[in-house]
C-alpha cells in the first residue's frame, strides 16, 4: 500500500487515520455530533449553543457555570436563595434545635445548680445580693444576654420551646440561618433592654419570650408578604398578649420590646430590595442593637 510521505509506519498508527479536514469544526464536548465555532471562555472547551451559558465576558460551559459564578462572583453565587436572600440549607431548623438544645440545657443546670446559678445570670437593673451590690447598671451586662435562655419552671420552658419550635422553624426556613439567628438575638436583646429601661431596677427577668416575641413579629410581616391569612398568626399573638398583661409575675417590656424589634427587623429582612439587600438587613440590625445600647446607657446614668 502506498503511503503518504513522511507517514510514520506500522500497524494501527497515525498513518491508518483518515486524514483530518482542516476546514472542519469541532464538536461540542458534550454532544460529539454538533460542530461549534464556541469555546468556552475558562475551560477552552467547544460548547454548541444548548451548552453556552453567557457570561460576563464571552459564553461558559455549564461545568464552569457550576463551578463559579463566572461574573467574579463566589461560586455559592449561583445557589438558590431564600425569601429574604439566605441560602437554603439541607437542614432548615438546625439553628432552631441548637437554640431549643443550649435553652434544655441551661434550664438543666438551674435545676442542677439551684438559685445560685439562676441569681447569677438573670436580668434585673441593681439590687443587693449576696452581700454586694449587683446589676445590670453595675456592669453585669452579660445579664442582658444569658436571662435569655433562662427560665423560671417547667410550665415556663415548657410553651417557650413549643413557640421557639412552631414558629422558628418555618421562619428559619424562609430567612436562612444568619439572618434567622441575627433577628432571634437582636429581638431578645431589645426585650432585654426594654425591660431594663423601665422595670423596677430589683425587678429580675428571665426567658426567652422577648425573642420569641421577636419571631412572633417577623412571622407576621412574612406572612403578610406572601399575603396568606393573618387570622392564624395574628389570633395567637393576641392570646399571648392576653397571657403578658393578664398574668402576674410576667415581665411584659420584655415581650413587647422583642415584639416591636421583631416587627422592625422582619420587615427589613423581607421587604429589602435585592440590589442592596444584605446591607439594609443587617444594617436594621445595627440600628436596633444601637437603641439597645442606648437604652442601657440611659438606663444605667439613672441608676447610678
Amino acid at each position: 500500500m502506498d503511503q503518504a510521505p513522511g507517514s510514520p509506519q506500522g500497524p494501527g498508527g497515525p498513518g491508518d487515520q483518515e486524514p483530518q479536514d482542516p476546514r472542519s469544526l469541532p464538536a461540542c464536548y458534550r454532544h460529539p455530533d454538533r460542530e461549534t465555532g464556541i469555546r468556552c471562555t475558562r475551560c477552552e472547551r467547544p460548547i454548541c449553543p444548548d451548552c453556552m451559558v453567557s457570561a460576563s465576558v464571552g459564553f461558559q460551559c455549564p461545568e464552569c457555570i457550576r463551578g463559579g459564578s463566572g461574573t467574579g462572583h463566589s461560586p455559592t453565587a449561583t445557589q438558590p436563595r431564600t425569601l429574604a436572600g439566605g441560602a437554603i440549607a439541607a437542614d432548615p431548623r438546625l439553628i432552631t434545635k441548637v437554640l431549643v438544645g443550649i435553652n434544655l440545657a441551661a434550664f438543666l443546670v438551674q435545676l442542677s445548680v439551684g438559685d445560685r446559678f439562676t441569681d447569677s445570670f438573670d436580668l434585673f437593673g441593681q439590687a443587693w445580693l449576696s452581700g454586694r451590690l449587683q446589676g445590670v447598671a453595675e456592669g453585669q451586662w452579660y445579664r442582658l444576654v444569658t436571662a435569655m435562655f433562662l427560665h423560671g419552671s417547667y410550665i415556663h420552658i415548657l410553651f417557650n420551646m413549643l413557640s421557639l419550635w412552631w414558629i422558628g422553624g418555618p421562619l428559619e426556613a424562609a430567612l436562612g440561618r444568619a439572618r434567622y439567628l441575627a433577628l432571634y438575638f437582636v429581638s431578645g436583646l431589645a426585650g432585654s433592654a426594654l425591660t431594663y429601661l423601665i422595670a423596677a431596677p430589683n425587678q429580675p427577668s428571665l426567658g426567652a419570650s422577648g425573642a420569641i416575641f421577636g419571631l412572633f413579629g417577623a412571622t407576621a410581616v412574612l406572612m403578610r408578604r406572601r399575603r396568606y391569612d393573618m387570622r392564624p398568626v395574628i389570633a395567637l399573638l393576641v392570646i399571648n398578649l392576653i397571657f403578658t398583661f393578664g398574668w402576674a409575675n410576667i415581665a411584659w417590656q420584655a415581650h413587647i420590646g422583642g415584639l416591636v424589634g421583631g416587627v422592625v427587623i422582619g420587615y427589613a429582612m423581607v421587604h429589602a430590595p435585592r440590589e442592596r439587600r444584605a446591607l439594609i438587613q443587617y444594617g436594621v440590625c445595627a440600628l436596633v442593637l444601637v437603641a439597645v445600647v442606648v437604652a442601657t446607657l440611659v438606663r444605667t446614668v439613672q441608676l447610678t
